[in-house]
């Protein structure tokens, strides 16, 4: 891929020829993609049994009466102790890495306590471990039709409805979703 065609911002949409059943019907917000490889979190699953104030009591940040309840989303399958907090440029710390004009990334403790108090970013996906690609991985999955791409969209990255998130994003690139077929391959 040549440096203006990486995916960086963009949602990765799983085909139902999807060959690892870690990520069927699995969407997957690319927070970075360049040379070296990809890294990004699956937007439309959660991460069950875990709640995120179990989760800050794990990590003794105390909870405020101003703490939202956060749904912990599964993430991927790299490093599933690790948390990132996917969120709305409204909030920045050390650490941030700015993905696109709306959408950062933040992987420090600074941002739960910021949370558990009832601040940080108004709109934020927390999710455990992440899916990684290396160099040219990425790329070759989308040769093998493995992966549908779009644009990022803000409202439908942040849109709650985490169960039919796969649906609606294909719907708003025009795709139905009964029409795609369950065999990979090329003509």
């Amino acid at each position: 891929m040549t440096q203006t065609s990486y995916l960086t911002g963009h949602f990765l949409i799983a085909l139902p020829s999807m060959p690892d059943p870690r990520f069927s019907k699995s969407v997957i917000f690319v927070c970075a993609h360049n040379a070296d490889g990809a890294m990004g979190l699956v937007i439309n699953r959660l991460f069950d049994p875990v709640d995120f104030s179990e989760l800050l009591n794990q990590l003794s940040i105390p909870i405020t009466p101003q703490c939202r309840n956060i749904p912990v989303h599964f993430g991927g399958p790299v490093e599933s102790g690790r948390g990132f907090v996917l969120h709305s440029s409204d909030y920045n710390c050390e650490g941030t890495l700015v993905v696109n004009e709306g959408v950062s990334l933040t992987a420090t403790l600074d941002i739960l306590k910021a949370l558990a108090e009832g601040k940080g970013p108004k709109q934020c996906i927390l999710a455990l471990g992440y899916a990684g690609w290396a160099a040219g991985q990425l790329d070759a999955e989308l040769q093998t039709d493995g992966w549908l791409h779009a644009e990022g969209s803000t409202e439908l990255l942040f849109d709650p409805q985490v169960e039919n998130k796969w649906d609606k994003i294909l719907a708003h690139i025009g795709v139905n979703p009964s029409m795609l077929s369950t065999q990979s391959g090329h003509a």
